[in-house]
């Protein structure tokens, strides 16, 4: 019981810590790395209530999502790539440290699952022998389906919202027109040419 507690303290300020520094970090690459890190933190807490199939959709999809997230910082800020590329050296010491903590994070969560008293856990406590993915997903789809459907149009908004604002008008460049195309008619679109024998079309 104490290795639980000594570890959901611990998990817990390294996210609130994380979470602080992903809003006060002035560059966009190190407000990523913490980003992850208080995903991994946030995940961590999950695995010691138990609860394996939350913290794994939060490592595998918003850890994923968070290279699109970082492309378009990117693209909305006109980071220079040369520039970037020039000063990647000096993201190791961030990069080194973000990742022992992980590391730290991943063998105390670790030792505490396995070698730790997990009774009091309340989300392992099934009723009828259902498992915790199954009980998730009754929950999910049937009590919070409404909230369910209305934080997927929420995501659906911001992703549209995100690919507006990084749109940029382009002068010199071909577009294509799909009113123009549907409108298109045997009329505008053959050009029929009377060709004399031995000339060419130039």
């Amino acid at each position: 019981m104490v290795l639980i507690a000594i570890s959901f303290y611990m998990l817990a300020l390294v996210a609130v810590a994380a979470a602080f520094m992903v809003v006060a970090s002035r560059n966009p690459v190190h407000s990523v790395m913490f980003l992850i890190l208080t995903f991994f933190s946030a995940a961590g807490l999950f695995i010691l209530m138990g609860a394996e199939f939350l913290a794994l959709l939060l490592v595998m999809v918003y850890v994923g999502a968070v290279a699109v997230l970082f492309l378009f910082v990117v693209m909305m800020l006109d980071v220079d790539f040369v520039e970037l590329k020039q000063g990647f050296l000096s993201y190791l010491p961030i990069g080194a440290l973000v990742a022992l903590i992980l590391l730290a994070e991943m063998v105390m969560v670790g030792a505490t699952r396995f070698m730790g008293d997990n009774t009091t856990t309340v989300v392992d406590r099934t009723e009828d022998g259902v498992s915790n993915l199954e009980a998730f997903g009754k929950v999910l789809y049937t009590d919070y389906a409404g909230v369910f459907e209305a934080a997927g149009f929420v995501l659906l908004v911001a992703m549209i919202g995100a690919i507006v604002l990084t749109l940029r008008e382009r002068e010199g460049v071909r577009k294509q027109n799909i009113g123009d195309q549907i409108a298109r008619t045997r009329e505008t679109g053959v050009e029929m040419v009377d060709i004399e024998p031995g000339q060419g079309l130039g």
